[in-house]
């Protein structure tokens, strides 16, 4: 017999295998993005709230799941939860306080106070740190509220995702689409927004991001 916690623990362990929290595994679905969310599984009164059958239908084609594996990843989930979450924490910041100075050091890893934690689904690459998305600058890849990851250490390559602080205060999301010995050429996540051109002696860091709260 199925229990309210072994759908519960199969979406979260379906979101958690690709790469995604429960919010990134709806809008995934074609849901809201809340749908999963801790606090739709209660009701205020206490009382159990189930998914829809048309939402875990929407989540395994997505997914590309059978049912079968979908609820065997809900047991696979509740033993790795009993036996403690295999996942380590890096400091996060807003990106408005990413950009207002004094929390890295020279070398551009996290230093001081003021930091707050986030759980990270694996080992986190030395210095690596999470800020939280605010506005729609980042959209159509990152949403007000996502976290990203980002590695000081990891290698750059064009293409590849990247947050930039500025000695200006400036914290840019952008993609790296070119990096010479003086300049930095870096287009815009929304195609709203023109690339940038930055000097190499106005940048106080880069990093790559790692992964997302998706």
């Amino acid at each position: 017999m199925l229990s309210h916690r072994d759908i519960w623990n199969a979406i979260d362990a379906v979101a958690e295998r690709h790469g995604l929290s429960a919010s990134g595994l709806a809008r995934l679905a074609g849901l809201d993005a809340t749908a999963f969310n801790k606090s739709k599984r209660v009701s205020k009164d206490g009382r159990e709230r189930w998914p829809s059958t048309e939402s875990v239908a929407k989540i395994l084609e997505a997914t590309g799941e059978t049912f079968d594996a979908f609820l065997a990843a809900g047991g696979a989930y509740l033993q790795t939860q009993m036996a403690g979450p295999a996942r380590s924490y890096v400091p996060l910041l807003g990106l408005g306080q990413a950009g207002s100075g004094g929390f890295f050091d020279s070398a551009g890893f996290p230093q001081g106070q003021g930091w707050d934690e986030v759980a990270f689904p694996s080992a986190p690459e030395d210095g690596s740190y999470a800020l939280e998305v605010s506005g729609d600058s980042m959209q159509p890849l990152y949403r007000d509220g996502d976290v990203i990851v980002v590695s000081p250490t990891a290698q750059l390559r064009r293409g590849d995702r990247v947050v930039v602080r500025t000695k200006d205060g400036e914290v840019l999301v952008k993609v790296l689409h070119r990096q010479t010995a003086k300049t930095l050429e870096l287009h815009s996540l929304n195609p709203a927004h023109p690339p940038r051109v930055l000097e190499v002696k106005d940048v106080e860091g880069m990093g790559r991001i790692v992964w997302a709260s998706q």
